[in-house]
């Protein structure tokens, strides 16, 4: 990752290469900054107009898009970190920008409370995850971003704007995902409830069972999701549901299993060898798709929801009306299988419902997802193009931080109100203090 020095600014002549999770995006930004304050970051945006330099805020690079690259002035927020105020009697939590999602769920944990939805994931920051779109799966609940009751935005002249469904409504609207394009958030307000346990049921399924049982699983249950192995007929089905509890977690055999086997150590072991020996992937998959047993467990939310991923990888993930899901995912399975691909990586399968955000991937539809994965340093552009022309045969949406190749025409296409998005954006950022390649290709000029 890129590196800053303290108090707000960066040694002279520093020109630190920064690098994101994933590896596939490197940039030289001209400096970086590491702001202590908003004040702080309030006079590094001015000073950056003042000596024509794009802005740009990054997380902790989990994004697998150009999004937060710049070769002006990179703002890291992890200095603008914690909880600034919890309000029982509203249900929100207000944090600063660069918290640590893993560092939230852990702090409200401790107040009794949680979020109602959340990614599999916690590493990255709250600002990040919202600004792209990070979300889980839900029937009911919906992304990260959608349980934003409020947040505070620099804009390009410097100014602090906070917004809310009260205050500067139509920045609120379309803020909450805003992809850095409309200024630097430095706090989130989120609706959080009391803390309450979910219970878990994985269950390996057929493929065609699945897919046939697709509408059944997901009326049936809050969160739903699957994993398909390439090369196999097989699935993993993950279903979450509230309880009563107690308490139970995973029991040592199957949170190894989970763990270091589908996720982290000998995955990894597995992937290295399928990169030096693809012949082998059809096989391996069928090993470790058939290793899975079902396993029920109940815990809080967040240690239900949220797994370690240590294993790194290069992810695509389109947002597909939801009842074209199943057609598309057999598209996808008859691709893979007539094709000379290897895969090694499961593909995800995903729900949200629909929301009122303008540029969420479930704005104004009932969603579904999918997500295909390729292991760090295999070449991954056949499959990804592949895929890609399967998702948006069904007018898919690109998820912001995850590799695609569409651009604004696309996505003015696919997105109902991107037109009131690029209007607030010329309203607010002119100039394009905030803007990059990735912001021209996605949004235009």
């Amino acid at each position: 990752m890129g590196t800053a020095t303290a108090a707000g600014k960066s040694g002279p002549g520093t020109r630190t290469a920064w690098h994101n999770w994933a590896g596939n995006v490197t940039a030289v930004p001209a400096r970086v900054v590491t702001p202590s304050s908003v004040e702080e970051l309030r006079e590094a945006v001015r000073r950056a107009a003042g000596d024509g330099l794009k802005v740009k805020a990054v997380g902790t690079g989990h994004s697998f898009t150009a999004a937060a690259a710049t070769d002006g002035v990179l703002v890291r927020p992890q200095a603008l970190a914690g909880v600034r105020e919890i309000d029982r009697a509203a249900g929100t939590v207000t944090v600063a920008a660069g918290t640590v999602l893993k560092d939230l769920n852990v702090a409200l944990a401790r107040e009794g409370l949680s979020l109602t939805n959340m990614g599999d994931i916690m590493e990255q920051t709250v600002s990040g995850a919202t600004s792209t779109g990070t979300h889980g799966t839900g029937r009911d609940s919906a992304s990260i971003a959608a349980q934003i009751r409020g947040l505070e935005l620099v804009t390009a002249d410097g100014r602090l704007l906070t917004c809310s469904e009260k205050e500067h409504p139509e920045v609120f609207a379309a803020a909450r995902i805003g992809i850095g394009a409309l200024g630097i958030v430095t706090a989130i307000t989120f609706a959080v409830e009391p803390v309450f346990f979910l219970t878990a049921r994985e269950e390996p399924m057929g493929f065609d069972r699945v897919t046939a049982e697709f509408e059944q699983h997901f009326a049936e249950n809050e969160h739903f999701e699957f994993y398909w192995f390439p090369h196999t007929g097989n699935c993993n089905t993950k279903r979450n549901n509230r309880s009563q509890g107690p308490a139970a977690p995973p029991g040592a055999v199957s949170a190894w299993v989970e763990d270091e086997l589908l996720s982290n150590g000998i995955f990894q072991a597995v992937n290295s060898f399928g990169r030096a020996v693809p012949a082998a992937i059809p096989s391996i998959a069928r090993v470790a798709s058939r290793a899975l047993s079902a396993r029920t467990y109940t815990d809080i939310p967040y240690k239900v929801f949220t797994s370690p991923r240590r294993v790194r990888f290069v992810e695509m993930e389109y947002a597909l009306p939801r009842e074209q899901v199943v057609e598309a995912l057999r598209e996808l399975k008859a691709m893979v299988d007539r094709s000379g691909l290897r895969i090694s990586f499961p593909v995800e399968v995903r729900t949200a419902p629909a929301d009122d955000i303008a540029l969420s991937t479930a704005s104004g539809r009932e969603t579904a997802y999918i997500a295909v994965h390729m292991y760090k340093g295999t070449p991954y552009q056949a499959y990804f193009t592949a895929a890609e022309r399967i998702f948006t045969a069904h007018g898919g949406r690109p998820h912001w931080g995850k590799v695609h190749t569409r651009d604004a025409e696309y996505l003015a296409r696919v997105y109902p109100r991107f037109g009131e998005f690029t209007a607030l954006r010329d309203r607010l950022d002119p100039d394009r203090l905030f803007g990059n390649d990735y912001l021209r290709r996605v949004l235009g000029e």
